[in-house]
């Protein structure tokens, strides 16, 4: 399939660099009934969903995954993305070419300088589009710590952050704006941004209306912003991502299906996670590893009835994959109305309600 049929005309003043606040306040663009276009808020979402929905949210917590470094006085700026075991980490890394096997990265912050840093790691391979593999140089145990003092969070390319300055680290406050409120385990290196929406109260009227809450868990990689740099679809290599069904999860979705409940995924990442553990029959099996998945139009869904998303980028894997739930032609035609009436685009930007019209 052509890439270029998922490509559109996008003003970058509509790129959200910061979230709405409060959380809830983000618009929210309706598209649950066929040919209709509707234009709400996310405050509204409770009142939109029914007694026994179940929505399947992804608990991962990103971790601070960004990191300023110096190899002799070569800059760096390094972004995990996949650990190799407990001291090792495939990165993205900005002036790359300077770096080279067994070279020593140092890492500083506007507080602590290279020369106080006690935070490094060493170039083991480089991998052309993987990237780079580095091996830090502490304690398995104390990493954790290290990327908490030296580390950012890892906000997609198109969010524009200063490099950090004496004095000045964390401005924006991205370190809880970048998380959801029900984030728990750690692990991930980018945000499930549809899951930012939601509020403490949000979440609070939604069991008040008797829709049952479901988690997975599924570590959402830096892959997820590469761009598709190849011409056709069947070109495109997808990074693999760590994630975790449980029994117990998968008996309540099974049990909803069984039913005719209407299974609602919270995220682009729920939704590759619940296709790749389930069978070809829809039924949900506990999983725990590795997943590749790329969804495009021609896909017939397991799962879903529905999905909650943000607005993606042209020719991303992800604009694709909702093509795939909702239709190109819909979703090129939601995309044009969101554009006219000015929605926040991207990680930080505004939400939308689909319907999964793709069904196995």
């Amino acid at each position: 399939m052509r890439v270029d049929l998922f490509d559109f005309e996008l003003d970058k003043d509509l790129i959200a660099k910061e979230p709405a606040t409060p959380r809830d306040s983000s618009k929210l663009l309706d598209l649950t009934e066929e040919n209709i276009i509707k234009d709400r808020h996310f405050y509204d979402l409770p009142d939109m969903l029914q007694q026994g929905d179940v929505l399947v949210f992804n608990n991962t917590k990103v971790i601070p995954a960004r990191l300023y470094g110096k190899r002799g006085e070569a800059e760096v700026e390094v972004t995990l993305y996949h650990p190799e075991n407990g001291l090792s980490w495939w990165a993205f890394i900005k002036n790359s070419k300077r770096l080279h096997p067994e070279d020593i990265v140092t890492f500083y912050t506007s507080e602590i300088s290279p020369e106080e840093s006690a935070f490094k790691a060493r170039v083991l391979e480089k991998r052309g589009e993987d990237g780079v593999l580095l091996e830090f140089l502490c304690a398995v145990d104390t990493l954790a710590k290290m990327l908490e003092t030296y580390g950012l969070m890892p906000l997609p390319p198109y969010i524009k952050r200063e490099k950090p300055v004496a004095g000045i680290w964390n401005k924006y406050n991205d370190k809880e704006n970048y998380q959801t409120v029900y984030a728990k385990y750690e692990g991930a290196v980018a945000a499930p941004t549809a899951g930012l929406h939601f509020t403490d109260d949000v979440l609070k009227r939604i069991e008040e209306k008797g829709v049952t809450k479901v988690f997975l868990t599924l570590h959402v990689g830096a892959g997820t912003f590469l761009p598709v740099k190849t011409d056709n679809t069947e070109d495109h290599k997808m990074h693999a991502e760590y994630g975790i069904i449980t029994k117990e999860s998968c008996d309540i979705i099974n049990q909803a299906k069984k039913e005719g409940r209407r299974v609602i995924a919270v995220g682009t990442t729920s939704v590759r996670l619940l296709e790749s553990a389930a069978d070809e029959n829809g039924t949900l099996h506990p999983f725990n590893g590795e997943t590749a998945i790329f969804i495009t139009p021609g896909y017939k869904f397991k799962v879903i009835d529905y999905i909650i998303t943000n607005f993606h980028l042209p020719k991303s894997t992800l604009f694709m994959l909702i093509c795939a739930i909702a239709g190109t032609e819909r979703m090129k035609a939601a995309y044009a109305h969101a554009i006219k009436e000015k929605y926040r685009f991207y990680s930080y930007g505004d939400s939308s309600i689909l319907k999964c019209v793709n069904k196995i």
